[in-house]
């Protein structure tokens, strides 16, 4: 579910929730002229309680608007029907604790790479923005925040010269951590990735942050374990293991709202 509790009058209100709310209306402010767009900050007062008001009595045709928005409710999913296909909005519904800097950064690059690795059904594109949600901190984080040192000497990782353990620490959106990986993905794009210039591309350019993580993605054949809603083999491929789970599991979930499946 995409909201935890209600939102409107009377509601808990909390941030995440009141900004997705403000979100899904303003998807659907085209039924509600001459109201204009909310502001997407997650702050609750007259402007989204009207709003809520508006849209069950002009969209849903409520007698008696109650001005709140509950988890699974009739409001909810009405509101759901004016989901609009990827977009800047529907990546922020998805990673709504990101900085409106960061939906920015991403959202082309993750409009054009989904479609050419094939991460272009419903289903596909929830798991993989899901598994990115976790791994990045909604996209707060396109480097690995530790030294990198616990993987120096690493062979299974190609580590086999001095440093290579910060050199090669995870960098991306899906990280990609140890030298021959860093080789790898290096030959599928032609680029050397090995320098310190070169790697730091994986962090610092957003193209390439999506790129390698689609990469990562498909030369794991995730695609396949999406197109099963196979979340636990997924999360092993990625994590090797099943850390943040219950965390992954909720990112589906609210993926899942803001890409209607099929």
């Amino acid at each position: 579910m995409c909201i935890t509790a209600s939102v409107g009058l009377n509601g808990k209100n909390s941030r995440p929730d009141v900004k997705t709310v403000q979100i899904l209306i303003n998807m659907n402010i085209g039924k509600l002229a001459p109201l204009d767009e909310l502001a997407e900050d997650g702050i609750f007062g007259d402007a989204t309680t009207n709003a809520i008001e508006a849209f069950q009595r002009m969209v849903i045709g409520m007698p008696q608007p109650d001005s709140r928005v509950d988890p699974g409710g009739q409001t909810l999913n009405k509101m759901a029907e004016g989901i609009l296909s990827f977009c800047h909005k529907v990546l922020k519904g998805i990673f709504i604790n990101a900085d409106d800097s960061l939906i920015t950064r991403y959202c082309d690059a993750f409009a054009g790479k989904m479609v050419a690795y094939s991460i272009n059904t419903p289903l596909r594109m929830a798991h993989f923005l899901a598994q990115v949600g976790h791994e990045s901190g909604e996209l707060r984080y396109c480097e690995e925040i530790a030294s990198g040192d616990a993987y120096e000497g690493r062979k299974d990782l190609g580590n086999t010269q001095p440093g290579d353990g910060r050199r090669f620490k995870g960098r991306g959106l899906i990280q990609l951590t140890g030298r021959a990986n860093y080789i790898a993905y290096g030959k599928a794009r032609g680029i050397d990735y090995t320098t310190d210039q070169g790697a730091k591309l994986l962090a610092d350019d957003p193209e390439t942050a999506v790129d390698v993580a689609c990469w990562f993605w498909t030369t794991h054949n995730l695609n396949a374990f999406a197109d099963k809603d196979d979340i636990i083999t997924i999360t092993k491929r990625i994590n090797g293991g099943l850390n943040g789970l219950d965390n992954r599991k909720a990112n589906l979930e609210r993926t899942k709202f803001f890409i209607p499946q099929a």
